[in-house]
């Protein structure tokens, strides 16, 4: 690795600086770009290499080093009726984003997921800026749901290069013709640094004889309002079976605080809201009752079993049956291994009655609750060895480096 960055640093000394855009939305967005923002100016900096990153991302991202020309970690959704309102900020940002790539290029443009605008970003890119290379680092799930094969061409044609996170990921694009190459997942490197359960206990302030269960409603606006109800429903009546339990809730955005704090008194929980310390009111429980989503993966890593619900609207769910789209799972860990790892309850299925009858199946269950923590052993197997984000930014050089070959 450090004769790499030396012979980097050697081609691109010649320029004054290095410029690299990245692009991503939502909160779970915000994270990966922060831990590749990171690795790239820890990176550049060994290599001796003057680096400025510009973004559209959020607050992580910012602290991370990044310079950000608009925030849309709270610009996201999933289904049709649950986007309407997200249309016009993204397209605003969207418009803001390509106006400053035309003004002034970058060297190097980085994609993180975020289909929508970032295939608008990417086209952009392509047609406009040939002589820009466009990585995509955590392409959309379409391995997993893509039914023409239209939107994986897409990715591909304007794409110079793909960082994968899934094998399965690698496998397809690969197979379609893609310049792939699998890094493995970015929180295996975050977990790193995670605290054990008795220490995140103690920084939380939980005794050890408690039993805790974090509950995960949103990252999305939307998931307040069609998960929070089934999930706190399921807490209170798990309340009332466990009355030794303590809720820790962990704050996605600020501006959901509210909403979960009259939630709480609603459903009269014994529940802590926790703010800037997710990994730590995960690694200090005992479960999970959590929405899909990133957070699924990380849960599976600081080896917490879960139960995981997502829920949209009757109109979108409508229309995706009336499209007969379908996936084969919707959580993280069970993609990585395509088998059902942890329990997903999908719209109708995800009623306060199943979630307590799975959640307290985990709690009670000892044999139940191990099968769960020994499938999450085999699934670490495929996420990479640790060094993930400096694997990715050592292959963003590389295209660096390539660009100014040209």
């Amino acid at each position: 690795m450090q004769d790499e960055l030396t012979l980097l640093a050697a081609n691109l000394c010649q320029q004054t600086k290095v410029r690299i855009f990245i692009s991503t939305g939502e909160v779970s967005g915000d994270l990966q770009g922060a831990l590749l923002v990171t690795a790239l100016l820890r990176q550049a900096v060994k290599a001796g290499v003057e680096l400025e990153i510009v973004a559209l991302g959020g607050a992580k991202m910012a602290a991370a080093g990044a310079i950000l020309l608009g925030n849309t970690s709270s610009i996201g959704s999933m289904g049709l009726l649950e986007a309407l309102p997200f249309i016009l900020p993204t397209l605003q940002l969207q418009k803001q984003a390509i106006a400053s790539l035309k003004a002034n290029p970058p060297d190097l443009v980085v994609l993180i997921d975020y289909m929508g605008p970032n295939m608008k970003i990417g086209s952009y890119i392509h047609s406009s800026l040939p002589q820009v290379p466009v990585v995509y680092y955590i392409a959309p799930q379409v391995w997993v749901w893509s039914i023409t094969g239209r939107a994986t061409q897409r990715i591909i044609e304007i794409s110079d290069k793909l960082l994968a996170i899934f094998p399965e990921e690698a496998r397809y694009f690969e197979k379609r013709g893609a310049i792939v190459s699998w890094v493995g997942h970015p929180l295996v490197d975050r977990m790193q640094n995670a605290p054990s359960r008795e220490v995140a206990r103690k920084l939380l302030n939980i005794s050890p004889e408690t039993t805790a269960i974090a509950l995960i409603p949103a990252s999305r606006r939307q998931e307040l309002k069609y998960l929070l109800p089934a999930m706190f429903e399921a807490a209170k009546q798990i309340q009332t079976k466990l009355p030794n339990v303590q809720f820790l809730i962990p704050l996605a955005l600020e501006i959901y605080r509210q909403p979960i704090e009259e939630a709480i008194k609603r459903y009269g929980l014994q529940a802590t809201i926790v703010c800037g310390q997710t990994t730590e009111a995960i690694a200090a429980a005992d479960l999970a009752i959590t929405k899909s989503g990133t957070v699924n993966l990380e849960i599976a890593l600081l080896n917490v079993p879960q139960v995981v619900i997502y829920r949209v609207s009757r109109l979108t769910i409508a229309i995706a049956r009336l499209l007969k789209f379908s996936i084969p799972f919707m959580s993280p860990p069970n993609l990585v291994e395509m088998k059902p790892i942890v329990p997903e309850l999908l719209q109708e299925q995800a009623s306060s009655e199943n979630i307590v009858q799975i959640a307290l199946e985990l709690l009670l269950n000892p044999s139940r609750r191990q099968e769960m923590l020994d499938a999450y052993e085999q699934m670490r197997l495929s996420l990479g060895e640790v060094g993930v984000c400096d694997r990715a930014a050592a292959e963003i050089f590389q295209l660096l480096e390539a660009r100014g070959e040209r």
